[in-house]
């Protein structure tokens, strides 16, 4: 599932591409994707705009329009965005095109069709996305530990399952959470409650250094974005301790466990990481 790093990789990739390109035509072919307002009335409103560039909140993706309306993106599990030229042939479950007048098409495509598209007029309340339930993006100062232990400390939650908590820190989700609790050195299943102040402190620095590691090490082109489909990351080599269960540690040697949270599978290093 794309967490804050790959949206953030799509945005870079994007950004300097779209700006400046007008839409000439929308195809839809699924329309449940767009979740507001009705197919037809997106399409409508964006035909003939020219986008103006990108920006992300959290895991959404925001493209800009000259008129001021925004097209919110969410990928959720397996949503991806694909930038190629017109002839290239579309994948198999592309549910919406933003043919481009540079003879290019932005194109959405999602194996689950868990993601979705809005469009918020200028001026619109945004009412709809979720994007005002948001906390604070990770690297905003006020993510103290003194912030995190407000929020969090009287929680009887998992730590693992407070970081994912989008209404506190935006952009977290169940692979960085395994990362981010890796380099703390801190178990998973810590209720929040018995995370001291010294761990908060450290939870505050390490969050933001942890997504700014992996946001740098993802960093792809265009052309390689496009040739791998868009569901390629260049950080998998990097990540210490997701997706390795039943390996070793890389810090001490200790056989990776793997534990069912919130739901969510984590995993973790039983000596690195003891459980209280």
């Amino acid at each position: 599932m794309p967490e804050l790093p790959e949206v953030e990789t799509i945005r870079r990739i994007l950004d300097p591409e779209l700006s400046g390109l007008r839409i000439s035509r929308i195809r839809i072919s699924s329309p449940s994707v767009i979740a507001y307002p009705s197919p037809e009335e997106f399409s409508r409103r964006l035909e003939g705009q020219a986008l103006t560039g990108t920006s992300r909140r959290g895991k959404y993706l925001i493209l800009g329009t000259e008129g001021g309306d925004r097209v919110i993106i969410h990928l959720r599990m397996t949503g991806c965005l694909l930038l190629v030229p017109s002839p290239v042939p579309a994948e198999k479950h592309t549910h919406a095109v933003f043919i481009l007048d540079d003879g290019r098409e932005l194109r959405f495509s999602d194996t689950r069709r868990f993601g979705r598209l809005w469009l918020i007029g200028c001026g619109e309340d945004d009412s709809f996305t979720g994007i005002a339930k948001l906390g604070p993006e990770p690297f905003d100062p006020i993510v103290s530990g003194g912030y995190l232990s407000g929020r969090l400390g009287r929680s009887r939650r998992a730590i693992k399952e407070c970081l994912m908590d989008q209404s506190v820190i935006a952009g977290i989700g169940n692979i960085y959470s395994d990362e981010i609790l890796f380099r703390a050195k801190i178990a998973p299943g810590t209720e929040a409650i018995g995370i001291t102040k010294a761990e908060w402190a450290a939870l505050a620095s390490i969050i933001p250094e942890c997504l700014s590691f992996f946001v740098e090490k993802n960093a792809i082109s265009l052309e390689d974005h496009a040739r791998t489909k868009g569901r390629e990351y260049r950080n998998t080599p990097y990540l210490q301790v997701y997706g390795h269960a039943g390996e070793p540690c890389p810090v001490c040697g200790t056989e990776l466990a793997k534990a069912v949270i919130g739901g969510r599978s984590s995993v973790y290093c039983p000596s690195c990481q003891k459980r209280r």
